[in-house]
């Protein structure tokens, strides 16, 4: 059994949590102190303008940086260095980062490796079909699209399992048309009650077609300015972008941002 069936989705626990920078002009406040809890099973999407520390908090929950003094980030009541080193967390960026050398099954497979788990060949290219590559196993990063490369990071993100998995604008670097695809035949492989997802996006219409809950940042320090709920239904279809739920939605988190209902697409 995997980590995740065994253990189920955890918690995830930011108790003051917040951050300062050092720098040759002196400190510089990037996130302000914050509780935040997120729940078991769970999809939250973080928005807010460039530079707010939404990247940082991300970075804090994964154990890559530290918060300042005070503050603490304990998933299911354990630190995140130790969450990772068992395997049971993920974390996708931007930049796809395959390996150029590796072909697509053995990007992917790389990740169980180091996780410390056994081969499984079976899965890999089970988990590539479900996310468009069948056929594209044997094909090396140069090879692939934009879109293509970060459908086998997504792949590779999920191949272990994981039970925390984190987000920092996975589909930010491929075109409109791919990322609204992506978006929407994606995230079905890990929503559920088995893993918990933080996702970090400039996109407003992503936030809120994604996530269960949207978390709008205020300009640097930042601080959570409104904890929006998603009601839309699971899963997600194309139709829901044309819904009057998910209209509404875009146009408050706008509001709260400043910016029209769509002015977030840019990035």
């Amino acid at each position: 059994m995997t980590a995740a069936g065994v253990r189920g989705a955890p918690e995830v626990v930011c108790a003051a949590v917040g951050k300062t920078f050092a720098t040759g002009a002196g400190p510089l406040a990037v996130l302000e102190p914050r509780d935040l809890t997120l729940a078991p099973g769970s999809v939250t999407a973080l928005v807010g303008p460039s530079g707010c520390g939404k990247s940082t908090l991300l970075r804090i929950i994964a154990g890559l940086e530290r918060p300042d003094p005070g503050g603490s980030v304990l998933i299911d009541g354990d630190e995140p260095l130790a969450v990772r080193r068992r395997g049971e967390m993920a974390i996708a960026f931007q930049d796809a980062s395959l390996l150029p050398w590796r072909t697509a099954a053995g990007n992917v497979a790389l990740a169980q490796r180091l996780a410390g788990r056994p081969a499984d060949p079976a899965r890999v290219s089970a988990l590539l079909r479900k996310v468009g590559l069948a056929g594209f196993e044997r094909a090396r990063p140069a090879q692939l699209s934009g879109g293509m490369r970060q459908r086998a990071a997504i792949a590779r993100c999920l191949v272990t399992e994981p039970r925390l998995l984190l987000l920092d604008e996975p589909f930010g670097a491929v075109d409109e048309l791919t990322r609204r695809r992506l978006n929407i035949e994606l995230p079905p492989l890990w929503s559920g009650t088995s893993t918990t997802t933080l996702l970090v996006t400039h996109s407003i219409p992503e936030a809120v077609l994604l996530a269960d809950r949207v978390l709008v940042m205020s300009p640097r320090p930042g601080t959570i300015l409104a904890d929006l709920p998603v009601a839309l239904d699971r899963p997600r279809r194309m139709q829901h972008l044309h819904s009057e739920e998910f209209t509404r939605l875009v146009e408050r988190v706008g509001a709260l941002l400043g910016v029209d209902q769509y002015a977030a697409d840019e990035g």
